[in-house]
């Protein structure tokens, strides 16, 4: 069964750019849909982005369309998510998930999740 793992999370001030990474172990996800959410403190986990598996179709939450941008990676990367102007309210856990089917912003149609990487955003 496929396994994913996020990293790239740090501390970051206010107006800077993050690049995090997906990498998948234990199975093939590369025809998976792939997406980005993320859960701040005290708040329910919100869609971020998603990209299909070929990775030609991208889709955005409105509070980070135009700044984010969502990319697939190679057979061992599920992908990546490129974060410019980060603001304090991107501040969250940042997950990795997967899914077989077409693109979605609903949490529990995917199967598939990492641990997550902390994304702080502070001057």
């Amino acid at each position: 069964q496929a396994r994913l793992e996020e990293s790239g999370g740090r501390l970051v001030q206010p107006g800077a750019s993050l690049n995090l990474s997906c990498v998948v172990s234990g199975g093939d996800i590369s025809t998976y849909t792939v997406a980005w959410f993320r859960q701040a403190p005290g708040k329910e986990r919100e869609f971020v982005a998603s990209t299909s598996s070929g990775g030609s179709t991208t889709f955005y939450a409105d509070s980070v369309k135009g700044r984010f941008t969502i990319a697939r990676g190679n057979a061992k990367s599920a992908g990546y998510l490129l974060m410019n102007n980060l603001q304090p309210e991107d501040a969250a856990t940042y997950f990795c998930a997967a899914r077989r089917l077409a693109m979605s912003s609903t949490t529990q149609r995917y199967a598939y999740w990492g641990q997550g990487t902390q994304v702080t955003v502070s001057s």
